[in-house]
């Protein structure tokens, strides 16, 4: 089965490439600067099905030299992980860490979407999955993180109307928060190990029913409330 990761360089998306490729799937990984990747060039070994891409979500012409690039056949399993946290401290607000932000994580995951679903609908798979957090759900929000917050509520939403527009050609898209990861995103106060966060994932990317497309899952499965 042939998978898409983004931003693959590192943390979660680095270890989806690790699990995908040690169980034989092909991937197709991308990073900002694959020189500036050495773990995922180191998984780049013979015998393994692994092509390395680069690719800025947040730019057109980087996606769409992607989407020209990628080899040939077909796609079953886009999972868009490429993001960022943006700034943390400082003003609560800041319009232009918003827009930044928001750029990369929401609309850069439809920007992708967007190129590579000709591949996806030639595949058995079609299946779309979304990186995104719990700090997207309005139902659990508290405060601060406006930026980041903003832009993963808009991830969900683009979500669900992904699999209801695609629902008919026997799509199945969700949303994933991986949960609060040792990752340099998730920094040193992070409990989960990313080995487990995205063992569990995949058991639900493997598992994934029509019913389930258009919402929001942690890593163990717990629906996140909108």
């Amino acid at each position: 089965m042939r998978f898409v990761v983004t931003g693959a360089n590192r943390g979660i998306g680095l270890e989806f490439v690790k699990q995908l490729t040690a169980r034989g799937e092909e991937v197709d990984a991308t990073a900002r600067d694959p020189g500036d990747a050495p773990e995922l060039q180191a998984l780049a070994r013979p015998g393994v099905q692994l092509r390395i891409h680069p690719l800025d979500v947040a730019d057109d012409a980087s996606v769409a030299a992607f989407a020209e690039q990628l080899p040939p056949g077909p796609v079953e399993v886009l999972i868009n992980n490429a993001g960022v946290s943006g700034v943390k401290g400082g003003e609560p607000i800041d319009p232009a860490d918003i827009l930044r932000v928001f750029n990369v994580n929401a609309v850069g995951t439809l920007r992708v979407v967007r190129l590579l679903l000709p591949r996806l609908r030639e595949g058995k798979g079609k299946k779309i999955v979304n990186l995104t957090s719990v700090l997207g759900s309005i139902a659990e929000a508290d405060g601060g993180r406006f930026a980041y917050r903003l832009s993963k509520t808009a991830l969900n939403m683009a979500t669900k109307i992904l699999a209801e527009d695609l629902r008919g050609e026997g799509f199945r898209t969700v949303a994933l928060h991986p949960g609060w990861v040792q990752t340099r995103m998730g920094g040193g106060a992070a409990p989960l190990p990313p080995e487990q966060s995205i063992r569990g994932m995949l058991r639900i990317i493997d598992g994934l029913t029509a019913e389930q497309s258009g919402r929001t899952f942690d890593f163990q499965g717990r629906q996140i409330p909108w």
